[in-house]
């Protein structure tokens, strides 16, 4: 089983990624990590870190959905998260791999971005990896919720799971770990099937 976390930066991938590695035991990737990881090893990756994030992603692609494919074809388990996760990318995949690959992305309303930027997104950022006081020139409320906006825009269009944090984060947040045991549940009990 391949699980898919997409969104946008501080929507709570990372830490989401951790909480199913440590239900679950599934490994997990920072789609970060291996942008850094080719960045750094100096391989002529065709991008930088400060690139426009579709730019990377569009990069990136090619190797995410060799690990994917891989995984399925080897029976292994993986849990990949990141922003660079486009949801037009996962209908690239073949239709028989699907099967065995939960995807959806994490996001904020307007409305909860405008009441909790600072309270939780930013006071929550480095629960898992340490981001520093401000990470970026994004790391305000406007930009916050432009990217929250095409971020669910752009699930829209490609029709993928997308869960919008609301109000009460931890509330909601408790239903998509729901539905990711429900997802899972039911892909086991079709392979079981066949």
């Amino acid at each position: 089983m391949v699980i898919l976390i997409g969104g946008v930066s501080y929507s709570g991938k990372t830490f989401m990624a951790q909480q199913l590695l440590e239900k679950y035991s599934y490994p997990s990737l920072s789609i970060d990590h291996l942008k850094m990881g080719l960045y750094r090893a100096g391989v002529g990756c065709g991008f930088t870190p400060t690139d426009n994030p579709e730019f990377i992603a569009d990069k990136l692609w090619p190797i995410l959905k060799g690990i994917i494919m891989t995984c399925v074809e080897n029976s292994q388990n993986l849990i990949i998260e990141g922003c660079y996760l486009l949801p037009k990318k996962i209908d690239e995949l073949p239709s028989e791999y699907l099967a065995d690959v939960i995807s959806f992305y994490l996001g904020f309303s307007k409305p909860y971005i405008e009441e909790h930027f600072e309270s939780a997104i930013l006071k929550h950022r480095s629960v898992i990896e340490q981001r520093g006081e401000l990470c970026n020139a994004w790391d305000n409320v406007k930009n916050q919720i432009l990217m929250n906006e095409i971020q669910k825009e752009l699930c829209e269009k490609s029709n993928a799971k997308y869960f919008e944090i609301q109000d009460d984060y931890e509330m909601e947040i408790k239903l998509v770990y729901d539905w990711i045991d429900d997802e899972i549940s039911k892909k086991l009990m079709q392979k079981m099937r066949i």
